[in-house]
This record gives structure tokens, sequence and C-alpha cells, in this order.
């Protein structure tokens, strides 16, 4: 493989801090932003919950982005559409149509980062050599951690700083979102020098159209007929049933008021405690995970794992019954919980990349990530509406009695020496489990 005159430290930090900071504020800061406009819970969890549909449907179109154009052209490409979509949503959010407006741009979006995920990984594996590759997996992660930081946390808390000075709510957020439509017309015009011109970098393919549908078809073909595919397809969808309505309605319940059983926190509050305390947790979840996976293996882990994604969600019904004044234990709380999911979800990811060993084993785990982000979008759509008629308190206990089905499926889970174990096959596992 050829190698380029650019050194990864000029790209890799900045490209993938350029992936996450959108996925955040497609899932994260909109959730925020729209419950500070006064949407309604139902609706909040319906519309956001659309805007998964990118990622789960991304398989579908992730091999043209390899037989059309450069990867390189792609992601700078949607940098730049990634920038005009937040661009958009800033112009449109002090106007009576903002929701329209800006729900059709944060679709744009949407399919923008998706789209730049598929360039973005495919670049890095195609411009680093395996010892490179595995030497900056935790650079990367570490810089897509801190774009959920960025995003979850400082621009939220940078938005409530604006909220207190104007006191205009439209206006705050527009700011904040202008600053971010900068931040990536920046990244587009540094990644347009930054990024090296690989020379296997081509975009094109020595196949014919016909061929190319044929694979295509093929591909999806050997993935439902692998064995146990009903059992896997049920696993990837409810492991996180109970999280994907809980994380919906996590900071909605942080900002309502007390008297309609939220705990009344105002938007630096929740950037500090959710969008930095969490991620922390989460981060140091995910590792201690990786660290216990590699060292015993998942079947050994699989149990422990699953018991961490559940229980700790039993820290939001006690934070629903008291409803405590001291920060403190708001902080505390939220830790738990997110550190329980970080840890927990090492065993759904290390176990979908077992299952897409084999063949087409890319394409396998991108279909994976679809059906991943499936089963967070169809549960997240009713979230707002299930806690708008149970109440936060009755809400909490239906997430607990939700982690059931992901509990039972645990027993019948064949997770044996035929999925590897190898550091070789266990290294792919590195640079997801951090980057979800």
């Amino acid at each position: 493989m050829k190698k380029t005159t650019h050194s990864p430290w000029s790209w890799i930090p900045t490209l993938y801090f350029a992936e996450g900071l959108p996925y955040v504020a497609v899932m994260t800061v909109s959730v925020i932003m729209y419950k500070r406009f006064g949407l309604s819970n139902t609706d909040i969890a319906l519309y956001t919950s659309w805007l998964y549909l990118p990622w789960v449907i991304k398989p579908f179109w992730s091999p043209f982005v390899d037989i059309l154009k450069t990867k390189r052209w792609w992601i700078v490409s949607m940098q730049l559409l990634i920038g005009a979509g937040l661009a958009g949503i800033a112009f449109t959010l002090p106007t009576p149509f903002y929701l329209q407006a800006s729900l059709a741009f944060f679709w744009l979006m949407a399919f923008s980062s998706a789209t730049h995920d598929i360039a973005a990984d495919g670049f890095y594996m195609l411009a680093l050599d395996d010892s490179e590759q595995s030497f900056f997996v935790g650079i990367r992660s570490t810089f897509y951690r801190l774009a959920m930081i960025t995003g979850q946390g400082l621009l939220i808390i940078l938005a409530g700083y604006f909220e207190k000075s104007t006191g205009n709510i439209p206006l705050s957020w527009s700011i904040t979102f202008f600053i971010m439509a900068g931040l990536f017309v920046a990244f587009m015009v540094y990644h347009r020098f930054a990024l090296p011109r690989h020379a296997e970098d081509s975009g094109k393919e020595a196949h014919t159209q016909k061929m190319v549908l044929i694979e295509f078809g093929n591909t999806f073909k050997s993935f439902f007929t692998k064995k146990g595919i009903g059992l896997a397809i049920a696993f990837i969808l409810l492991y996180r049933l109970a999280e994907a309505m809980l994380v919906k309605l996590a900071s909605p319940f942080l900002l309502d008021a007390r008297e309609i059983g939220g705990l009344g926190l105002n938007t630096q509050e929740v950037g500090l405690v959710y969008g930095t305390v969490g991620v922390i947790a989460l981060t140091l979840g995910g590792i201690i995970g990786g660290v216990v996976a590699s060292r015993n293996g998942l079947k050994h882990w699989i149990w422990p794992m699953a018991l961490a994604i559940t229980l700790p969600n039993a820290a939001y019904l006690l934070l629903s019954f008291y409803q405590p004044d001291n920060f403190f234990w708001v902080n505390v709380a939220v830790a738990i919980e997110q550190f329980g999911y970080g840890f927990g979800f090492t065993a759904y990811m290390l176990y979908l990349i077992y299952f897409s060993q084999g063949e087409h084993k890319t394409a396998h785990y991108s279909i994976c990530t679809g059906f991943m982000a499936l089963g967070m979008m169809i549960p997240g759509m009713a979230a707002g509406w299930i806690q708008e008629h149970l109440g936060y308190e009755h809400f909490f206990i239906f997430i607990m009695i939700i982690t059931i089905p992901t509990l039972i499926l645990i027993p019948f889970m064949k997770v044996d020496k035929e999925f590897g174990k190898s550091k070789k096959e266990l290294q792919p596992f590195e640079e997801v489990t951090t980057e979800q």
C-alpha cells in the first residue's frame, strides 16, 4: 500500500471529532433544544426518534460510497452539507415555522452524517496500514468521545449561558447552532487540505453495474441465512429496549418542573450532569468493559454486562421518587446509570462483531448496526406518549419492567469458540465500543 506524506495525527483527531458531533446534535442536543422550546415529551420523542432512520437504512447506500467518487470527496462534501444543515437550523429557530423547518434540516444533517460515517471509516482503513489502524484506534475513539462531551456538555452549557444573558430561548439556540455551523465549515476547509490523497482511493470498481447489484443481493442473502439469525435479530432489537426509551426522556425529566415530577434543573446544569459527568462515566464503563471482556471473553461476562445495562436504570426511578434538591445526588445517579450502560454495551457490540464474522463481515456489521439503530428508533418513538400517560415515576417503573426481555434472552444466546476470540478479532471491537 502506497504511503502518503500526511501524518495521521494531522487528520484522524479532527475527522473523528467531526464524525461524533453531528450525531450528538441530532440525537441529544435536539431533544434538549425542543424541550426548551416547550414541545411535549410525546412530540419530542416521536420526532427525534425518526431521525435515527438514516442510520437504520445506511447499509442500503453504503456500497455506493465505495463506487461513486472518492471517500475523500464524500468526507469533504458531507462536512459542507452538515455545516449547511446546522446553519439552516440556526436561521429557522427564531421563525414561527421553526419546528417543521428545523426538523427538515436535522434530516439533512442525519443523512449527511450517516454518509460521512461510511466514508470516514472507509478512508481510515484505506489510508492506514494494519499497525497504524491498531495504534490510532484509541485516538479516534477519544476524539469521538470529546465530540460527545462538546455536544452534550459544552454546547448545552453555552446555550444555557445565552438563555440567561439574552432571555431569548430561540436566539440563544440559534447562536449555538451558528457556532456549530462555523465549526463545520472550518472542518471542511481544513480537511480539504489535510486529508491525504491516497492512490487506492479512486472510487472506481472493476465490475459492471449488474455484477455490483448481484454482489449487493448476495451480501444481504448471506446475512439473513446465517445460523441463528432469528435469535440474533431479537437480541439486537431487545437488548437496549429499556435504554431506547430512557434516553429519550432523561433530559426532559431533568429539565421538567418538580410539580410535574421532574427535577427542575436549568439548561446549564443538564449540560454538566448529562453531557459531561454522564459521558465521562459512560466512557469509563466502556473502557473497563473492554478490558475485562478481552481477558475472560464474552461468554464469561455476558450476564454481568446484561445486568449492568438494565439494573442501574433504577437510578432514575429513585430520582423520580425522592426528587433530591442536592445536585450532587443527581450527578451520582446519572453517573451510575451511564457507567452501567457503558459497561453493559460492551457485550452488545462484541456480539455484533462476532456475529458478523465471515466473507462479508464489513457489510454484515453494517447491517447489524442498521438493526441496532432500528432498535433505538421504534421504542423511542413511543416513549414520550407512554411517559405523558403514566407520569415520570410510573414511567421509570415501566422502564424497569421492560428490562425483563433482555434478561430472558441471555440464556439462549450462543456465545462460544466458534464466534472467535483472538486478539486480531478483538481489535475492531476496540474501535466501536467507544463510538456509540
